[in-house]
């Protein structure tokens, strides 16, 4: 790296480029939109990345290279976030040797998003320290700056971007913000500390909030937090890209950016509020500075609730200062998504029409199989849903339809959270049996064409072990497991779909066809590994 020089990034390869500058020795995730960028541009870089086969897991792994004395980086969608819930709420409460940064690209307005949660609620109940980068400046700035915190007290830290963060790009200088290089890989047993029984669990808790004193302090005194001086009329609390929207409705009035918002600078939001006549918030999402403010007694305007939903812009957050709630104007629908000419998933949704089958479906491409022409997909809930509620349905349905139901699921989304439904469809069968159709088109398609466990490539399409579905589905013990290509005979697959569906067993079907968008990519990595083989 040049020191100083400047590159043109994105939100999401500025956070690469901090991570490979501090020397992180591992990147984990999974692919979602709009964090996918993170883990691919720090392996192009040329740091050690890879693909989990979800969040929990990734986290998980990135928690031992903490443990080992090293730095670790974990990347994922605010949904992806729910799935690694369990492992973030234990850890806070663990002595790290190295840092742990677990990044959360949240996405409201729901541009790619099955629902608009605000995830810096994970850091209030989690107990783990926040930053919340504006531009990419401050996403490359805050990372070191959360490598810092997390080996400074020993604890995760939560980096909250947004899809605009993610996406939008800004010019970026490195070497701004330096940190001191990572120390040797080590290993010291610390029972008391990472062995979380109720007996060390319970001190634990008490070591960590104490914690959180000590870095609320330190945040009010020296953290990442800008005040720029204006009118003393009006004054705003800000954070994330919100400031940038604020800065340009309102370059006249009094600012604090706040970009550490757990925990929470209060002294310093307090003197902030007593020095300007007007004091209002203005944040994205939920109310959550809002509320962490007035908690505390500090007098400050929210915005109306009409402006909790969707994204803020320039447009909204001047109606805000306006206390504009007039009717908005109403948002141009925009064309429907569809299947790309030709997608294999076509034929699996024209065959499951056909049949009138009841189709509780899942994330991916194939989630479009609820829009024209086919509309028949009948439910959406999260990653791996389509076999849990497949099963709740068949066992409370009356039998002539509970025998149409059909679970339909991607091959990524399978590896994901498939695996545990396939395991209750086993442990607990249905009287009618069940169907779990695995549209596997080789790769994770919605978010990039990744690879995942079951293509038996990595990350840097490198070739490595693989999950086989069919392998799989007789290793636990389902009857019926069937591999075909949909897309050459529709009247045979329809027909083996039928079959299975008047059985009262367990059936796989496996509907195997590569992406189209994807085919001549597979193949040439294949063709390369195979040449390294030889």
């Amino acid at each position: 790296m040049q020191e100083r020089a400047l590159s043109l990034l994105s939100g999401d390869e500025a956070v690469a480029v901090a991570a490979f500058d501090a020397n992180v020795t591992l990147g984990t995730g999974y692919p979602g939109t709009p964090s996918t960028e993170i883990l691919e541009t720090f392996e192009a870089l040329g740091g050690r990345a890879q693909w989990s086969p979800n969040e929990k897991v990734a986290l998980e792994v990135a928690i031992g290279v903490a443990f080992a004395g090293k730095r670790a980086i974990v990347t994922m969608k605010h949904v992806g976030l729910n799935v690694a819930a369990d492992p973030l709420f234990t850890v806070a409460s663990i002595r790290l040797d190295g840092a742990l940064i677990v990044v959360s690209a949240d996405d409201p307005g729901m541009a790619s998003s099955q629902n608009e949660q605000d995830n810096r609620r994970y850091a209030l109940a989690a107990a783990v320290p926040m930053l919340e980068p504006s531009d990419s400046q401050e996403a490359y700035e805050f990372t070191l700056r959360a490598i810092e915190i997390s080996e400074r007290w020993h604890t995760p830290v939560l980096l909250r971007l947004t899809t605009r963060v993610c996406h939008s790009k800004s010019i970026v200088r490195r070497g701004t913000v330096t940190i001191p290089p990572p120390g040797p890989a080590h290993f010291e047993h610390d029972l008391a500390s990472r062995v979380m029984l109720p007996p060390n669990a319970r001190p634990a808790h008490v070591r960590l909030r104490k914690t959180l004193a000590e870095m609320a302090a330190w945040n009010d005194e020296a953290g990442p937090n800008e005040q720029i001086a204006g009118s003393s009329s009006l004054g705003i609390i800000t954070s994330g890209v919100s400031f940038q929207h604020v800065r340009e409705v309102a370059p006249e009035a009094s600012v604090l950016r706040l970009g550490m918002t757990y925990p929470l600078p209060v002294e310093l939001m307090r003197k902030f509020a007593a020095s300007v006549e007007r004091c209002i918030v203005v944040e994205e999402g939920e109310p959550y500075l809002v509320e962490g403010a007035r908690a505390a007694g500090i007098a400050v305007e929210g915005k109306p609730e009409m402006y909790r939903f969707g994204e803020l812009n320039t447009a909204r957050v001047r109606r805000i200062l306006e206390g504009d709630c007039s009717p908005e104007p109403k948002r141009v629908p925009g064309k429907a998504p569809s299947f790309c000419p030709g997608c294999p998933h076509r034929s699996s949704y024209q065959a499951l029409k056909n049949l009138d089958c009841i189709v509780p479906g899942d994330i991916g491409c194939y989630s479009m199989g609820s829009f024209p022409p086919f509309e028949a997909m009948d439910t959406l809930v999260c990653m791996g849903a389509s076999i849990g509620v497949g099963l709740g349905l068949r066992h409370s349905l009356p039998p002539e339809q509970a025998k149409r139901v059909v679970s339909v699921i991607g091959d990524s989304t399978f590896v994901h959270s498939g695996i545990t439904g396939l395991v209750e469809m086993v442990y607990n069968p249905p009287p009618t049996g069940h169907v779990v159709l695995i549209l596997d088109n080789g790769i994770t398609a919605m978010t990039g064409m990744q690879e995942h466990p079951g293509t038996g490539r990595n990350l840097s399409h490198a070739r490595t072990g693989k999950v086989v579905f069919e392998d799989l589905a007789r290793t636990l013990g389902v009857p019926n497991v069937h591999v075909i290509d949909p897309t050459l005979d529709l009247d045979k697959f329809q027909a083996l779909i039928q079959s299975c569906l008047d059985k009262p067993e367990l059936s796989v079907v496996i509907a195997r066809r590569d992406c189209l968008l994807a085919t001549r990519a597979i193949r040439d990595y294949e063709r390369c590994n195979e040449q390294q083989a030889d």
